[in-house]
């Protein structure tokens, strides 16, 4: 087995020796012809001597070492690391190299993700000022020009008032939903479990937005008929506006005549998946990451004609995930999209 010495021990040892080498040729010497010393005193001096100067010379040595690279420690401590923190000073040049090292990495991927995330911050600012002030100079546009005498018009004041109206009723859907994922994110919205049916859930989403989904003649169905109840352990009024959500963004984003189909899987481990499909747009890939982030648009020029707070898909992530399930997307541009969640069977 080898034995691995510290450095320090090894600088002490090998200049020790050294220092007793030369003083037993000088003692040697001076010996022959000055003195008359017994040889074995001299090599009892010697000896003494050595463990002398390695004991000397290795205090000091780590002394040395010691106050320099406390000074690195504190130098790095001043960063707040806590793996600096929570550890003894080492004196041992390798052990120190490897930490330092191992500081910088982490330091790097830090700084890299604290720039993602300040992209992220800048970019979520940017889609949610553009979101409330779409609705909000709406309002005022159409309140000032009744206030600049339109309102003696009553056909027009009627008209603007109802359009003013609905940017209200924009800007209260986008706070409502701001507020929503913002509880999800922070955990203070309870989910309440009990069993239900969620082919009865899917069909009342479906009756729900039959009227939007007539509009572009698209067809709402599921892939077969399903003639025994499904029952799930969920939260009945979150896992309905999930459905509801990923419903709505199919029926917006699909295209004229065309269908979006609903299906329901059996899975291992007491799961069961849904899948939501259309034959839509469809996604590129380069957005599908970035799908699930508050107010991201796929379509940045288009998309705010067809409605809606940007919040939807973000709700659904994070409404799915309190359950501790998982949600998937696949897509294919041009050709469609398919969302799909997990959830856990009833007992």
């Amino acid at each position: 087995m080898v034995v691995d010495f510290k450095k320090s021990y090894k600088f002490a040892f090998k200049s020790s020796l050294y220092i007793s080498l030369f003083s037993a040729f000088t003692l040697t010497i001076f010996n022959y012809f000055f003195l008359q010393i017994e040889y074995w005193e001299i090599a009892a001096f010697v000896c003494c001597l050595f463990l002398f100067s390695f004991f000397v010379i290795q205090f000091r040595a780590e002394r040395f070492i010691y106050r320099r690279v406390k000074k690195i420690y504190d130098d790095v401590s001043l960063l707040e690391n806590t793996t600096f923190r929570s550890q003894p000073v080492t004196t041992d040049m390798a052990t120190l190299t490897r930490e330092v090292k191992k500081f910088a990495r982490d330091k790097k991927v830090e700084i890299e993700t604290l720039k993602i995330r300040e992209e992220y911050r800048r970019e979520f600012l940017g889609n949610v000022s553009h979101e409330l002030k779409t609705p909000l100079f709406t309002v005022q546009g159409y309140l000032s020009t009744l206030l600049d005498g339109a309102m003696d018009d009553k056909n027009i004041r009627k008209k603007y008032l109802q359009r003013a109206e609905k940017g209200l009723e924009r800007l209260i859907y986008i706070v409502k939903d701001l507020d929503m994922i913002s509880k999800l994110e922070t955990g203070d919205i309870n989910i309440e479990l009990s069993e239900f049916n969620i082919v009865e859930v899917i069909q009342s989403v479906f009756e729900m937005l039959e009227m939007r989904a007539a509009k572009k003649n698209i067809s709402l169905t599921f892939d077969i008929q399903y003639k025994m109840p499904v029952m799930v352990y969920a939260d009945y009024d979150k896992i309905q506006q999930v459905i509801t959500n990923l419903v709505v963004n199919s029926i917006k984003y699909g295209k004229q005549g065309g269908t979006t189909e609903v299906s329901i899987e059996d899975l291992v481990n007491n799961k069961i998946i849904v899948r939501i499909t259309d034959n839509g747009e469809g996604i590129e890939k380069h957005h599908i990451s970035r799908l699930f982030e508050r107010f991201y648009r796929v379509d940045k020029s288009g998309a705010r004609s067809v409605g809606g707070s940007g919040l939807g898909l973000a709700i659904v992530k994070h409404i799915i995930e309190s359950h501790n399930e998982k949600i998937y997307v696949e897509s294919e541009f041009g050709v469609g999209s398919e969302f799909s969640f997990t959830l856990e069977k009833s007992k």
